[in-house]
């Protein structure tokens, strides 16, 4: 079948209304960006020196056996708790249409079905999550439609979309993980396509891929690719293990990827030239009854003090990481917003209201990550006489310690019921404690 008509280095066309661009030309071994399709000389370099090298860029995503497995097969799939992801340096043809990816071999027909998704444990998260099947083997392989000379990466946006902590914890940060190594030559396709997410987190994307995102949904079509993975590598929660990461890449590596993608200013604290403390407030749960004395007291100390409500300014990821970059100090109770630490600059303080009976959510979700940001950590425990809980439950009802069994147990439902109500009377946030 004949390409559509187009330039002799990228492919332009419209599918149902949305505009895709890929070039055609991708050179492995160059530094330099991806050739502009206005040029018309195309420079050959030579098929086993670009496929040797996207060789080698693909088995760093697996280790050990599945490294030989690759080798010798063209496909190996890595499983762990949270996550899997497969990886085939082999052509592959993606068939969007039922989102089956298609890899040729004299063997017989192997089938595998993934939902590219970190979050492998939730059973009832992932039924919302469209799956992939890869067919491996001696079978008809779908006629190609578009050719591309760049690998690419397959995943799903769908998940708990709208809460910037699942957003970042198990899809910008997989994705960086993943594909970081490919210095933006690499196609995404985004299964569950999500407009809110691609425009929320739209300069973080592009920081990671010089390509227009492929809507499966609405490009249905035959795309072929001189190599694929499907799903995300996932290393815990906001967190990256250098040792299992192609290049070594760290948290302030990732850190360093937001402040260059996004735009934002500041790189440490000590550029800040007044102390700003952001203080994240809370309408209906988790509310700080006494948020006017604290704003009063942080300013008595020479703060300059921004109070930002859950609404509008924080749902703007541009606006409030931007402004929240700017800051010396960020102070919130436990919740999906402290997730925008990651934008603090290093030597900034990130102060958790650390809620009756969530202990461990606390320090695994926003305490430890913060400590490998380069940001400082502090912890303010709510006791039983600060909460409104007490009068609505009682002491003996108030769970004040907490293990990661129960957190994740039935109790721990009641407890989050609990947590709604909770109303936080920070008596103890005094001027010496403010003052570290």
């Amino acid at each position: 079948m004949d390409l559509p008509a187009c330039s002799s280095i990228a492919l332009c066309r419209r599918f149902m209304g949305n505009n895709i661009q890929f070039e055609q030309r991708f050179h492995y071994t160059s530094s330099s960006p991806p050739i502009s399709s206005t040029r018309k000389a195309i420079i050959k370099e030579p098929v086993e020196e670009k496929q040797e090298s996207l060789d080698s860029l693909l088995s760093r995503l697996v280790k050990g056996e599945d490294q030989e497995k690759l080798k010798a097969t063209g496909l190996a799939c890595n499983s762990e708790v949270y996550s899997i992801h497969c990886v085939s340096n082999r052509p592959v043809q993606v068939d969007t249409r039922a989102m089956t990816v298609t890899i040729a071999s004299n063997q017989s027909i192997r089938e595998t079905v993934i939902r590219p998704y970190a979050r492998q444990e939730d059973e009832v998260l992932l039924e919302r999550v469209t799956p992939v099947k890869i067919l491996q083997g001696n079978t008809t392989l779908p006629v190609c439609q578009y050719n591309h000379e760049i690998p690419a990466v397959i995943f799903s946006s769908s998940g708990f979309v709208g809460n910037v902590f699942h957003e970042i914890n198990e899809i910008l940060i997989p994705l960086f993980i993943t594909t970081r190594l490919f210095k933006s030559r690499v196609a995404f396709i985004l299964e569950d396509y999500n407009p809110s997410f691609l425009r929320k987190y739209g300069k973080a994307l592009s920081g990671l891929t010089s390509y227009e995102i492929i809507n499966p949904s609405a490009n249905q079509s035959v795309h072929c690719f001189p190599g694929a993975v499907v799903g995300l590598k996932f290393h815990g929660h906001l967190a990256l293990n250098s040792s299992d990461i192609p290049g070594g890449l760290s948290m302030f590596e990732f850190r360093k990827f937001l402040r260059e993608s996004m735009n934002l200013k500041y790189s440490h604290v000590s550029q800040i030239k007044t102390p700003t403390v952001m203080l994240l407030s809370r309408r209906s749960t988790r509310r700080i009854l006494n948020e006017d004395e604290l704003v009063a007291m942080m300013e008595e100390l020479g703060f300059r003090v921004v109070v930002v409500a859950r609404a509008k300014v924080i749902s703007n990821l541009n606006l409030f990481a931007s402004l929240i970059n700017s800051c010396s100090v960020f102070v919130g109770a436990h919740g999906a917003g402290l997730t925008n630490e990651l934008f603090l600059p290093d030597g900034a303080v990130m102060v958790q209201v650390d809620l009756i009976g969530l202990e461990w959510a606390a320090a695994t979700y926003y305490g430890n990550p913060a400590r490998a940001m380069g940001v400082h950590y502090l912890r303010y425990k709510i006791e039983p006489e600060e909460s409104s809980l007490l009068k609505v439950f009682g002491r003996r009802t108030i769970h004040t310690s907490q293990t990661p069994e129960h957190f994740l147990s039935r109790q721990a439902r009641k407890c989050t019921l609990m947590d709604k109500m909770q109303e936080s009377i920070l008596r103890g946030l005094g001027r010496q404690w403010l003052r570290q």
